[in-house]
């Protein structure tokens, strides 16, 4: 008599980084066979049941996703980002950093220039040989229509700012009146965000310097929000009246955030650079029974 057993699906290689303590997991899937539904994103984000983490870096070659193929000429990778509740998002800044970084790591580029593509279109990454990456952002847009958010009987009006994804940012007394930012704080009028938005809380720590606190969409609080530190420095360059485009001067602010501090430049021409750390910490390959569980991660074979 001989037994038949259920072959076990292949191991899932994955590694663990952050940039400044937005940590993120990292899956290679250069060919796209790994299908990542909302509830394996989640089940792998889960600090007590996973690995743990703000979010999870699908790393695919471009030609192999569809939403990316289109960009495949000018980027061979694309960043296929996930917030923690498995939710699709289409820009992460700390996330680009430590994706260039983990690009790196593998082997796929050197120090220096590196392209990758996101839903928020190319990204221009550098890599310095002394840990920092650089990552130009893009051109911050600053929609009209703001909104009030209001905690714990605190209200405020926060500046809309979109960095390829919505922010809402508010100058604050306090730090500790954001509150605890387990959930969204509200806001009014939320026809603004249909979408739902990031929202940070800022204050003052010196000049061209302040600190912030986020809720990062489909997230929670982090500790630290790369396109967040973005909107902030140029909420903050315009409330304390200075534009590049009209002075041809660049602008930079230190943006602290809980896990540490990046460095944001906006220049003339509206583009916005931020500049902080990325590390891996580690790597491994999740138990194949574990992730082949119901509502966990599953192979594409076709």
């Amino acid at each position: 008599m001989t037994s038949t057993q259920t072959p076990q699906p292949p191991a899932l290689r994955y590694l663990k980084g952050h940039g400044t303590e937005n940590d993120f997991v990292i899956v290679p899937d250069a060919e796209n066979v790994v299908d990542l539904p909302p509830a394996a994103v989640a089940r792998l984000c889960d600090r007590r049941a996973g690995i743990g983490a703000d979010g999870v870096l699908h790393v695919v070659r471009s030609a192999a996703h569809p939403e990316a193929r289109h960009l495949a000429d000018e980027a061979e990778w694309f960043m296929d980002y996930r917030n923690a509740d498995g939710s699709v998002a289409e820009m992460c800044g700390n996330g680009v950093r430590v994706f260039a970084r983990y690009l790196e790591h593998a082997g796929h580029v050197t120090a220096g220039e590196v392209a990758v593509a996101t839903r928020g279109g190319i990204k221009r990454v550098h890599l310095d040989k002394d840990g920092s990456v650089t990552v130009s952002m893009g051109r911050a847009t600053l929609p009209e229509d703001g909104v009030t958010v209001t905690v714990d009987g605190r209200s405020w009006p926060a500046r809309n700012v979109n960095m390829g994804n919505p922010h809402a940012v508010a100058f604050v007394e306090d730090l500790d009146h954001a509150g605890n930012l387990y959930a969204e704080p509200p806001y009014e009028p939320a026809a603004v965000y249909p979408d739902g938005v990031n929202i940070e809380f800022v204050v003052d720590r010196g000049p061209r310097h302040v600190a912030m606190r986020v809720h990062e969409r489909g997230a929670a609080e982090t500790r630290s929000c790369g396109t967040g530190a973005c909107a902030v420095a140029v909420a903050t360059a315009r409330r304390d009246g200075a534009d590049p485009a009209a002075t041809g001067t660049p602008v930079t602010y230190t943006v602290d955030v809980l896990g540490g501090t990046l460095v944001i430049t906006e220049h003339p021409d509206g583009g916005v650079d931020m500049t902080g750390p990325a590390v891996i910490v580690a790597e491994g390959t999740l138990d194949p029974a574990w992730w082949a569980a119901p509502g966990g991660i599953e192979t594409v074979n076709d």
